[in-house]
């Protein structure tokens, strides 16, 4: 697989000249470990960091952070959801302090330059970009990978339930970003993007 092929969004982004001879000086860097597609090019992200020609695109190294993180999910193991109506049996003080196992292909990602933004600018249409940092949750509920655009309360919720704490203790993750955190809104996001695989009350 060649560099091009795993990065499409940042070699649309700078071209194919400008690619092609970052891709070279990375490879000769680091060169890959597997041959599995889904770990090429990890190094590829810190490299484009300490790249002095690509240091006037801050935002290039996030891009290629993105692009591996939507090959992770893509290449994630399979795992059926829960079934999301368990959780309505479930007494609220039981319910605050379950947790939940995610399924491998939900993954989250955030950038402090807005990455998801610019691949979609690149790689599905053009639209005026405004966001700066991005919170995002890759999901594969079928063959695609889909990105939901998160706040950083509910980024902060959901990396805590993957920490595997409780959802009580991610909650005041969520509120201690933003006090107006929905943590009813946030359990609907979960049940409704199916990442949910078990319940453990």
């Amino acid at each position: 697989m060649r560099v091009g092929e795993a990065f499409p969004a940042v070699k649309k982004f700078v071209g194919e000249d400008f690619f092609d001879a970052l891709a070279g000086v990375s490879v000769r860097a680091h060169p890959p470990k597997t041959p599995m597609m889904m770990f090429y090019g990890q190094d590829f992200p810190a490299f484009l960091r300490g790249f002095e020609p690509a240091q006037s695109l801050p935002y290039l190294p996030d891009v290629a952070a993105l692009e591996l993180a939507r090959r992770e999910c893509y290449h994630a193991g399979d795992a059926d959801p829960a079934d999301a109506m368990v959780l309505t049996t479930l007494a609220p003080e039981v319910l605050m302090e379950t947790r939940f196992e995610l399924v491998p292909s939900a993954v989250l990602f955030q950038s402090e330059n807005p990455a998801h933004s610019i691949w979609q600018f690149n790689m599905v249409e053009p639209f005026q970009i405004t966001a700066t940092h991005e919170w995002v949750l890759l999901t594969r509920p079928e063959m695609d990978v889909i990105a939901h655009n998160l706040d950083a309360a509910t980024y902060a919720f959901l990396r805590t339930i993957q920490d595997n704490e409780t959802l009580a203790v991610s909650a005041d993750a969520g509120l201690a970003i933003d006090s107006s955190f929905d943590l009813s809104a946030a359990i609907g996001l979960m049940m409704g993007t199916q990442i949910i695989h078990q319940v453990k009350s």
